[in-house]
């Protein structure tokens, strides 16, 4: 694994743990929270000083690759002075451990859980899980379903009715990630500016402003041609092409004969690949090594195509008069 990708997974842990987690030093057992995470550092504060301190990323990269030419296992004792906050933040990665008796920090191949962090001060929401009231969901959930019981790199090989189920939630997801997309996309415009792009962990956005033109009256805009010679038989119907052409031979501007209108959209500016697949592939070691949320997740599954059979059912007008008679 690449030290971008480690990076960006670290950044997810980071930012997913509790604004009053405590974290503590290896050694000292210095105690510590995070304040902000940023794209290229880690902000801290002690408990008991009033100022942050940055964790630089090229600091991070350093303690990795001493880890790795360790052979997995870094001693912890030849940290440099003030280093200590790296190693613990560090070790909120699921691949890296820190062990207390041994005075190490270790890379490994399955997930493990930080030591040091304050467990009795984290306040972690227990509340069951809530689903979001919004159709996308639902239909979000169905098609992973679906995609999981077929395989959609051989449509060849699908029977009918499962290319029609298949059909069916992928338009349905389209349409309703379709209508979600443009509410985000009212909320962004507020909090964007031109030429300054906005970056997430999955990608960034930017305003763009796209114009838009429509022909003014019929006859405004051939008096405005006629009164520079242009006949108007040459433009009869105002075809809007023919007034192109005309406007290349004149000192008329687009305001002259078009109504031009501005609207602002936002754009997507570039797609970070390389996190998208860090995040998917932490999602599925979740998925891996939580058996019971995986089955709670399908019996959720189910439960939601049971509802739509039940309102979309019908008996038919035959059946429904032999249950008449």
């Amino acid at each position: 694994m690449t030290f971008t990708m480690t990076w960006h997974n670290l950044l997810d842990n980071a930012e997913e743990l509790p604004s009053d987690a405590t974290l503590l030093t290896p050694l000292s057992r210095k105690p510590f929270r995070i304040t902000d995470v940023q794209e290229h550092r880690i902000l801290i504060e002690y408990r008991d000083d009033d100022g942050t301190a940055p964790l630089q990323r090229e600091q991070f990269e350093t303690l990795h690759e001493r880890v790795q030419d360790s052979y997995g296992a870094f001693d912890l004792n030849r940290l440099p002075p003030d280093a200590e906050p790296y190693a613990t933040v560090l070790s909120l990665h699921p691949r890296f451990e820190i062990d207390d008796r041994e005075g190490t920090l270790t890379e490994s191949e399955t997930p493990t859980s930080s030591p040091l962090v304050a467990a009795h001060e984290v306040e972690r929401d227990e509340e069951d899980r809530e689903e979001p009231d919004i159709s996308v969901y639902a239909d979000a959930l169905l098609l992973i379903d679906a995609l999981e019981r077929h395989d959609p790199t051989h449509l060849e090989g699908m029977e009918t009715p499962a290319l029609v189920n298949l059909y069916t939630l992928l338009s349905d997801v389209q349409r309703n990630a379709n209508d979600l997309r443009q509410n985000v996309r009212s909320v962004l415009l507020d909090r964007l500016h031109h030429d300054q792009p906005i970056h997430g962990k999955y990608g960034s956005v930017q305003r763009t402003v796209r114009r838009n033109r429509t022909l003014k009256d019929d006859d405004e805009v051939l008096r405005a041609l006629e009164d520079e010679g242009i006949d108007r038989e040459r433009v009869t119907s105002v075809d809007a092409n023919k007034v192109d052409d005309a406007l290349e031979v004149t000192e008329l501007s687009e305001t002259d004969v078009y109504e031009i209108e501005e609207s602002e959209y936002v754009r997507k500016a570039e797609v970070d690949e390389e996190t998208k697949e860090t995040r998917l592939q932490g999602l599925k070691d979740q998925l891996a090594a939580t058996d019971e949320d995986t089955e709670e997740l399908q019996a959720e599954i189910e439960e939601l195509e049971q509802r739509i059979d039940n309102l979309t059912s019908f008996d038919t007008g035959q059946s429904f008069r032999s249950g008449e008679s």
